[in-house]
């Protein structure tokens, strides 16, 4: 049961809701807050003063008052109205996610809600209650508002509902689940909409697999090391603290615990090879700043969930409108980890490159190949493929933020882009999964041609799990994607 309190949620807890299901609810002093913030809103409406989003038009229409007969109108037409968002579905554990971290926001007691908004999000997320949200259509400023929309939109009994691959009108799935929509009051439908939680959902979720991935990549690596007939060395922990980064400390001893007692390092320890290529000399340095990079999206994220991003807010009685909603520190740190992830994918390139090239694979077979030579090309095209994947990341690493594009008749003159940063991220991050799954591979079949030699204890563990077959060429593509999933399971355990 992960309790929502508006202050202390954590990526874990991300995870176990978005991706376990497990159970949420609304912790009992949180409530007591967001009521007291609801009276504040009820008194404003008494008084009839003109409040942004409670009795005012929305974004460039901000001076045009509503009657009090029109403010539930207003509500459901501006979640209604925002609902643009076109393309293919986010993942459920996205959406998942976003309803979780809105509903943590709203839970922090600045938004004028009633509870029932925020129990309304939790029964969705303990019913499994999936709307259907569209991809593109955010620009992350006024929060990303058309896939909020999308969400609320569900939460009112319109538009769709995910049941597999299948949509399905969201009326129709309430009433057969027995679930009542919620009908909105003022100043509601604005707080659904406005916040960060697409791209903060992205991030959280993104950040947490990527702190268990760069320990497996770590592994992959280090395999590589190995069979390449490298030098642990370079990993001597008073080389890492003449420089005293974090990041690199850590993976250096990473890198000498999976290294540890490897017959393959005892069988070349007198070669007279001073020095190894960069991609095995430097995995420290390279990995470690991503690492870095990573604790530093941690923080952000951290505090970013467990933020209030919409707008106005109340505090005290006054209601403040402000800027919350942009979405620039989430977006900058997505844009900043796309760069480290592509160039981390780079350095896996040049290592699958000297595992299947002949010129510098240190004697095992070229291109990895098994049977005849000449009449198995082995393994040549994967390096390739990861070439492929590569350009496709230096691509995607352009950061978005470098643009923005005025919204709302200049209302909203600066955006972030950070939906597109958090798209592009996820993207690069499932291209690293693929590098690191055909180093992987690479690797494995590298293992087997150095027998009967053995690497670490470690390093072999791990690679039992993974089969291959040397019996020449064949269509290696099940065996990559074999070595993907379980790389995937580790990572999403």
């Amino acid at each position: 049961m992960v309790k929502i309190d508006g202050n202390t949620l954590t990526i874990d807890d991300v995870h176990n809701v978005a991706r376990n299901k497990e159970d949420v609810t609304l912790d009992p002093e949180a409530k007591l807050r967001i009521e007291k913030s609801r009276e504040n809103i009820e008194k404003i409406l008494k008084d009839e003063k003109p409040v942004y989003g409670v009795n005012t038009g929305f974004g460039a229409l901000v001076n045009v008052r509503i009657s009090k007969e029109e403010l539930a109108a207003l509500q459901r037409n501006i979640v209604l109205s925002h609902a643009a968002g076109i393309g293919k579905s986010l993942e459920p554990d996205v959406i998942r996610a976003m309803m979780l971290l809105r509903a943590n926001s709203l839970a922090k007691g600045f938004s004028g809600v009633r509870p029932l908004v925020i129990e309304k999000l939790i029964e969705f997320l303990n019913k499994d209650v999936v709307p259907f949200v569209p991809e593109m259509g955010s620009v992350g400023a006024s929060g990303d508002l058309a896939p909020l929309s999308h969400i609320a939109m569900a939460l009112i009994g319109e538009g769709y509902i995910m049941s597999g691959n299948k949509k399905i009108k969201t009326k129709q799935f309430l009433d057969s689940k027995g679930i009542k929509p919620l009908v909105l009051r003022e100043k509601e439908g604005l707080s659904l909409l406005n916040g960060t939680q697409f791209m903060t959902s992205i991030l959280s979720l993104l950040v947490r697999d990527m702190f268990k991935l760069i320990e497996v990549a770590t592994l992959v690596a280090a395999g590589a090391v190995d069979v390449l007939l490298g030098t642990p060395k370079a990993y001597d922990e008073r080389i890492q603290l003449a420089r005293n980064h974090k990041g690199q400390i850590y993976i250096a001893k990473l890198l000498r615990d999976y290294l540890s007692n490897s017959e393959l390092r005892e069988s070349h320890i007198d070669c007279g090879n001073v020095q190894d290529a960069y991609t095995l000399r430097t995995i420290p340095q390279v990995y470690g700043a991503v690492y870095d990079i990573l604790e530093f999206a941690k923080s952000v994220v951290e505090n970013e969930i467990n933020a209030a991003t919409d707008n106005p807010l109340i505090f005290d009685g006054e209601v403040i409108s402000g800027g919350n909603f942009h979405g620039e520190p989430v977006a900058l740190v997505c844009d900043y980890l796309s760069i480290a992830l592509t160039d981390m994918g780079n350095m896996i390139e040049r290592r699958i490159d000297r595992l299947v090239n002949p010129m510098v694979n240190r004697g095992l077979a070229p291109f990895l190949a098994t049977g005849k030579e000449g009449l198995n090309s082995g393994y040549m095209i994967w390096q390739y493929t990861a070439a492929a994947i590569c350009n496709e990341n230096k691509v995607l690493s352009h950061p978005a933020t470098s643009d923005t594009i005025p919204t709302s008749a200049y209302q909203e003159d600066h955006v972030s882009m950070g939906a597109t940063a958090a798209r592009k991220l996820k993207k690069i991050y499932s291209n690293l999964i693929n590098l690191i799954s055909i180093e992987a591979m690479l690797v494995k079949v590298a293992l087997e041609l150095r027998r009967p030699l053995k690497s670490s204890e470690k390093v072999e563990k791990f690679f039992e799990k993974i089969e291959i077959q040397m019996n020449g060429d064949r269509y290696f593509g099940d065996d990559f994607n074999n070595v993907k999933e379980k790389i995937i399971l580790e990572v999403e355990r």
